[in-house]
């Protein structure tokens, strides 16, 4: 009897680990077949300058639909149309400082919402303010304020918009802040950048991922913080190696570049925010960071399209 109990117990195991094999499988199977498609369009790569490429901004494409837009600098909104990306399918945006080349187009996206369809308000989601830049809340109001600038579209702060509803959000944390979206996780974090607040932040599609830098010096350590694993790293190249006190202050050069994404781990990192005082050195810039990060580097263009 103990042998046929024995015998008994080993095939309900076998029969257990078949069923357990098989269901991975088909969880397996499902995830690849139904699994999302990810996108990321490199919308502007270069800066403030006059160099031929509009300025900083990105958005992610979720199954052919465009679902949140990172920075507006000067040039984004044409480069949006261009790309078929709809204001109706938005999600989130988020501005990662409150410089010129990374905010200013947001009122003519504003100005646009009134002719599309959309009525479901829109966060914009930005750093908190201190003496020297205005928190999101003063920056809205600077623009659409019973007193701003554009007090004639001062609706758009309210719920009975004749188009549709901004929403500020402010990150005021000097921790990680996650925020849920129906198709997307946002992790936002502050990074050093000078007297500027300024903000980095990671995006997850299910196992996919995506940091973005912004612009900083990582002089606080807080990049590799939401950066691990990630499978795009979207870099601010807006100084050389060899550059000044100053710059160095505000941006990260090739070095901390590649060091931020070594330890870190990072797949691919994505070089973009090109300045004229980079071009004739991104050889030099990709031979350093080539030293120590052994994944693929790529320097971005405007409308360059990533798949995940």
């Amino acid at each position: 009897m103990p042998g046929m109990w024995n015998q008994h117990t080993l095939e309900t195991k076998i029969r257990n680990m078949n069923v357990m094999k098989y269901l991975l499988i088909l969880l397996i199977f499902s995830s690849l077949l139904f699994s999302s498609k990810v996108e990321f369009e490199i919308l502007g790569s270069g800066g403030p300058e006059l160099d031929g490429r509009a300025s900083t901004s990105y958005l992610l494409w979720i199954d052919d639909e465009a679902k949140l837009l990172v920075d507006m600098g000067s040039g984004s909104m044409l480069r949006f149309e261009q790309s078929n990306a709809k204001l109706e399918t938005l999600e989130a945006t988020v501005l990662t400082h409150l410089h010129i080349d990374h905010s200013v187009d947001l009122p003519a996206f504003v100005k646009a919402g009134f002719f599309s369809s959309r009525s479901e308000p829109l966060e914009v989601i930005a750093p908190g303010g201190n003496k020297f830049f205005p928190s999101i809340n003063e920056f809205l109001e600077d623009l659409f304020g019973k007193s701003g600038a554009y007090r004639y579209m001062n609706d758009v702060l309210s719920a009975h918009s004749d188009s549709f509803q901004i929403i500020p959000y402010e990150i005021k944390s000097t921790s990680i802040i996650t925020k849920k979206y129906k198709d997307f996780t946002l992790k936002l974090i502050d990074v050093h950048h000078g007297i500027v607040p300024a903000l980095a932040l990671r995006i997850d599609v299910g196992s996919k991922s995506i940091v973005i830098s912004g612009d900083t010096n990582d002089e606080n350590g807080n990049l590799e913080k939401i950066a691990k694993n990630a499978d795009l790293f979207i870099a601010h190249h807006a100084i050389p190696e060899h550059a000044g006190k100053f710059a160095k202050s505000l941006h990260m050069t090739p070095s901390v570049i590649a060091n931020v994404a070594k330890k870190a781990h990072v797949k691919k990192i994505v070089l973009t925010h090109r300045m004229n005082r980079t071009f004739k050195h991104e050889q030099e810039s990709l031979i350093i960071i080539k030293k120590d990060f052994k994944g693929k580097v790529i320097f971005a263009e405007d409308r360059m399209r990533l798949k995940l």
